[in-house]
């Protein structure tokens, strides 16, 4: 009889010719205990993995068996059984190779047991013993540490990773064997030290900056207020005036990553599987730009046992959508959720999953199929109908919730060829980290809302207080130019950021307002 556990991983004690080891999974961006009963009997030789795994978990008895014959190992001829629980949760990938071989060893006597409590372990076996890197390495450590688990072995590409976790001793593994002399006493392995500030100085640096842009100051304000707010922006211009160039530099503004916030991101990423080799943290903002193709599976999350999509590895960075009209209408559409909630549900027939999204979008378009219609320089090909037919691939609810939409008009000559360098990153950067402190001081006992972005009614009745000009100055607009309701809360927020970056009192002036509705100029009601 197996003693209860509370631990996540390790080991419980062993009865004859059975061993208890925990490893973990990922569900969502959240990891799960799993036990793993390894039950070394008699009968045929053969391995049985049972606790609804899937191919790649099937497959790992041969991994594994072939790694214990090529570690020196003598497997255990006759029949074993292993069992992955909870069995009612689907189990997927190579995860489980090293748990499930240290387990066999030591449910044949090969290593002791009394160290196996102690740790969490995870890993993909190559057929030589190897132990290869694998996914959500993160997570499980995170979940490891809350189960106050002395430790967790890793393999050496996944060590660093890890380590970011305080409070947990990570011991990076390279083979097999390495693993088992570790838990038997015969080899001492050191903690593996990490220095996380070490990951943001190094990494923590952008390559593009706003110095490198010539002219286009009017958008670069507008970028400006928007990454002040957090707000959505949509950038419109013919081609080549530098909208794509300018959406690449917005993650250099937005203010540096904190801890929590690197740690939440590096989860999603490390769970999907494009966390960089050899870096352990996300430690710049995230710059996502999925190409018009994508599907609404590709952009949201998806798949029989979900994964994240592109608006959640944009999570506290920026998801750029060059070409809006060119993206399926289903596509657009199914945005408007993650926009608005800041996070996705996923639902399939084995789960549902909730992934947190909160980017900021940036969206370029054309004005026109051709895209000629406001460039002085060339001309518009396009009748009425197809610009009418182009613009209108965006739908009303969709603009809405893009607080800022944005002329990019074609860079003048004397404007390229100035030797003058434009206004840094860092010096915008510091303008929006104030802007974004008065926001954090305003919103401190609001715990959904972390900028003005974020605002709900209340907040917005609350916290939006115009003068008597700004009252009139606004009402004007609406019955002027039809501004939906949506669009008014829109205006006020981001008015409330233009206020805050002029360190301007509580009370909104006609001058914020005003800068507010020019952002506004190409609400759908203009369009049609």
């Amino acid at each position: 009889m197996i003693p209860p556990h509370s631990a996540f991983c390790g080991a419980a004690r062993r009865s004859e010719l059975l061993a208890q080891v925990y490893s973990g999974a990922v569900y969502g961006v959240d990891a799960y205990r799993v036990d793993i009963e390894v039950n070394a009997g008699h009968g045929e030789p053969k391995v049985i993995i049972v606790g609804l795994p899937d191919a790649a978990v099937k497959e790992s008895s041969d991994r594994v068996w072939t790694a214990l014959i090529n570690s020196g190992f003598a497997p255990h001829f006759g029949r074993t059984t292993v069992n992955l629980a909870p069995a009612d949760i689907k189990k997927e990938g190579p995860v489980f190779d090293l748990p499930i071989a240290l387990g066999m060893l030591a449910a044949t006597d090969a290593i002791s047991s009394d160290r196996l409590r102690e740790f969490c372990m995870v890993g993909e076996l190559a057929l030589s013993g190897e132990v290869r890197r694998v996914r959500g390495v993160l997570p499980i450590a995170l979940h490891a540490k809350k189960e106050g688990l002395k430790g967790i072995l890793v393999p050496v590409g996944n060590a660093e990773e890890a380590a970011v976790v305080d409070g947990l001793d990570v011991y990076p593994v390279s083979t097999l064997r390495e693993a088992a002399d570790f838990l038997d006493g015969k080899l001492y392995l050191e903690p593996l030290a990490f220095d996380v500030q070490s990951v943001f100085d190094r990494y923590g640096v952008y390559d593009e900056d706003f110095a490198e842009v010539k002219g286009q100051e009017t958008a670069k304000r507008a970028l400006e207020v928007a990454l002040a707010g957090g707000h959505n922006v949509l950038l419109i211009g013919p081609p080549g005036t530098g909208k794509t160039m300018l959406a690449k530099r917005v993650p250099s503004v937005l203010p540096p990553m904190t801890l929590e916030e690197a740690l939440e991101a590096t989860k999603i990423h490390s769970i999907a599987g494009t966390l960089p080799p050899g870096q352990a943290l996300a430690a710049t903002r995230t710059f996502r730009a999925p190409h018009h193709t994508i599907s609404d599976a590709g952009l949201l999350g998806g798949g029989s046992h979900p994964t994240p999509g592109e608006v959640s590895l944009a999570h506290h960075g920026v998801l750029f959508l060059d070409e809006l009209p060119e993206f399926h209408r289903n596509v657009l559409e199914v945005l408007r959720q993650p926009l608005e909630d800041r996070e996705v549900t996923v639902s399939r027939a084995a789960a549902t999953v909730t992934f947190p999204c909160g980017f900021i979008l940036v969206a370029a378009m054309n004005p026109c199929p051709c895209g000629y219609h406001t460039d002085p320089q060339r001309e518009c090909r396009c009748s009425p109908i197809q610009i009418q037919r182009y613009r209108n691939k965006i739908s009303g609810p969709l603009l809405d919730r893009i607080d800022i939409h944005i002329e990019v008009p074609t860079v003048r000559y004397q404007e390229l060829s100035s030797l003058e360098s434009g206004e840094s990153s860092s010096s915008i950067r510091q303008r929006v980290i104030a802007a974004r402190r008065s926001q954090q001081e305003r919103f401190r006992n609001r715990r959904k809302v972390h900028c003005n972005a974020d605002m709900g009614s209340r907040e917005v009745s609350d916290c939006c207080k115009l003068d008597s000009e700004a009252q009139d100055l606004l009402r004007m607009a609406i019955h002027e130019l039809n501004f939906s309701a949506r669009a008014y809360n829109r205006i006020l927020k981001v008015a409330r950021t233009i206020a805050d970056l002029d360190g301007a009192p509580e009370t909104i002036t006609s001058e914020h307002v005003s800068e507010a509705i020019q952002y506004r100029s190409l609400d759908r009601q203009m369009w049609v």
